[in-house]
C-alpha cells in the first residue's frame, strides 16, 4: 500500500481552507493520510493576485498532504478517462491520479458522477 487513506479533489481541500462544509471539517479533523494531484495544487496556487498570506496557508495545508506528481501512467489514464467520458482535463487528471493508486477519490463536484467508477466518492 502506499500509506494515502484518500485522494481529494480540489474543492474538498478549498472547504477545508474556509471551514465551509461539515463534512470537509470532519475529513480534517480526522488523522487520514491525503493525496493530491499535482493538479489541485495548481489549482488552489494559480489564482491571479493570490495574496502572499493565501499562499502561505494553502502551503501549509499542502504540507500535510502527498502530492502525487503527474506521470506517464497518468497521462494515460487521463488520455482514456477523456476519450470515454466528456470531463474537463483538470477533472480526468485528478481522477486518473485516484485510479493509478487504486485511492479512492473524495470530491464535492457532480460532474465527476459522468465517470463510471466505484472508487469515486461524491460526497454530500
Amino acid at each position: 500500500m502506499n500509506g494515502i487513506d484518500f485522494l481529494v479533489d480540489t474543492n474538498v481541500l478549498l472547504y477545508m481552507l474556509h471551514g465551509e462544509h461539515p463534512t470537509a471539517v470532519k475529513i480534517a479533523q480526522h488523522d487520514f493520510s491525503l493525496g493530491v494531484s499535482e493538479i489541485t495544487e495548481i489549482e488552489l496556487l494559480g489564482k491571479k493576485n493570490i495574496s502572499q498570506q493565501d499562499i502561505n496557508i494553502i502551503r501549509n495545508l499542502l504540507n500535510d498532504c502527498v502530492i502525487i506528481p503527474f506521470n506517464t501512467n497518468i497521462k494515460e489514464l487521463t488520455i482514456s478517462l477523456k476519450q470515454k467520458y466528456s470531463i474537463k482535463t483538470p477533472d480526468a487528471i485528478i481522477a486518473a491520479t485516484a485510479k493509478s493508486l487504486n485511492l479512492q477519490l473524495l470530491t464535492f463536484d457532480k460532474d465527476f458522477e459522468k465517470i463510471d467508477d466505484e472508487d469515486i466518492v461524491i460526497l454530500d
